[in-house]
C-alpha cells in the first residue's frame, strides 16, 4: 500500500479523513535535508577546528564554514531538484513528445543521479563564491549525502513514485523471508499505476538498506589519514556500486552505445566507480 500524501497516513492510522494535501515524499526530502544538514555542519565544524578549511568569506564579513549550511542546503536542494527532473525527461522522451507540461510537473519521476550532479555543480559554485576549498567541503559532505539518500528513497517507498522494481521472481524468495520483502503491489501509488499481483520488488527499501551501510562506513573511516578527496572518491565508488547493483532489478529505459546495452543510471553509475577508483588511488597517501 502507497500513501501519497499525509492524508492518507492519518486515514491508514486513524481511520479519519483530514485535509493534509502536503506529499509524503516532499516530506522525506525535507527530513532528509535537515538530518543531511546536520551531518555536514557537524564535519564543517570538524574540519574547521583541526585546520583542514577555512572560513566562509560573506559580505559581512568571515564565519566559520558551518554557517553556510543552510543556504548551501537551499541551493543545492534546488539545483537537485531541476537536475533530477531534467535527467529523467532526458530517460523518458518518448513521453515528454507527448505530454510536456505533464512531465515537468508530475510528482513523481526524479532521476537521482540528474539531482546528484546538478546539486554538485551547485555546491562547487556555492563554495567558489565563499572562497571556500572544494576538496575538503566535498569530503565534509559525502557522509551527509549519503545519509540523505537513504532517507529520501525511504519517500519514494512511502509514496509510490514509480522507483521501484521488475516483477518479483517468486520461485526465488527465501521460505523465511516475509512476502512484503520480495514484492509489492504499490496500491494506490502517487504514479496512477496498476500493479499485479504478486507484485515488484520493492528496490527503494533496498537501497535504503544499502544507503545506510554505506553511510556508516563513511561515517566510520571518515578520519582516515589519507589526503584530501580520499572519502569524496570512496563515496563516489560506494554510491556507483550501489546504484549499478540495484538497476538490475529495476525498470528503466535501456540504451544502445555502439555495442553496449545500458540505462542511463548505470552508464553514470560505471562512471562514478571508474572516477571513484582514479581518486582513491591519487590520493592513496598519508597526509
Amino acid at each position: 500500500m502507497s500513501y501519497p500524501y499525509l492524508s492518507d497516513v492519518v486515514q491508514a492510522i486513524t481511520g479519519h479523513t483530514l485535509p493534509l494535501p502536503l506529499a509524503t515524499f516532499g516530506l522525506f526530502v525535507a527530513i532528509a535535508a535537515l538530518v543531511a544538514g546536520a551531518s555536514f555542519s557537524a564535519e564543517l565544524q570538524r574540519f574547521y577546528a583541526a585546520g583542514r578549511i577555512g572560513p566562509a568569506y560573506l559580505s559581512g564579513g568571515s564565519r566559520p564554514p558551518q554557517y553556510i549550511v543552510s543556504d548551501f542546503i537551499i541551493v543545492v536542494l534546488i539545483a537537485g531538484i531541476v537536475g533530477a527532473r531534467l535527467f529523467h525527461i532526458l530517460d523518458h522522451l518518448d513521453q515528454f513528445s507527448t505530454d510536456p507540461l505533464g512531465m515537468i510537473l508530475t510528482r513523481s519521476g526524479l532521476s537521482i543521479f540528474g539531482g546528484l550532479i546538478f546539486g554538485t555543480v551547485a555546491g562547487m559554485l556555492c563554495a567558489r563564491h565563499w572562497r571556500l576549498p572544494i576538496t575538503p567541503l566535498l569530503d565534509a559532505a559525502s557522509p551527509a549525502l549519503m545519509l540523505g539518500y537513504a532517507i529520501g528513497r525511504i519517500g519514494c517507498q512511502i509514496s509510490g513514485d514509480g522507483d521501484w522494481g521488475t516483477l518479483a521472481n517468486m520461485a526465488l524468495k527465501p521460505e523465511w523471508l516475509p512476502t512484503w520483502l520480495w514484492a509489492q503491489t504499490y496500491d494506490n501509488n502517487i504514479y496512477g499505476e496498476l500493479i499485479a499481483a504478486p507484485g515488484v520488488y520493492p528496490t527503494p527499501m533496498y537501497e535504503t538498506a544499502m544507503a545506510l551501510l554505506c553511510f556508516a562506513l563513511l561515517w566510520a573511516v571518515r578520519r582516515h589519514p589519507f589526503r584530501t578527496g580520499w572519502l569524496f572518491a570512496l563515496y563516489l565508488v560506494l554510491a556507483g556500486v550501489e546504484r549499478l547493483l540495484i538497476e538490475q532489478i529495476r525498470v528503466n529505459p535501456v540504451f544502445t552505445l555502439g555495442g553496449l546495452h545500458a540505462t542511463q543510471a548505470e552508464l553514470i553509475a560505471s562512471a562514478l566507480i571508474f572516477f571513484g577508483v582514479l581518486g582513491l588511488l591519487i590520493n592513496r597517501e598519508r597526509r
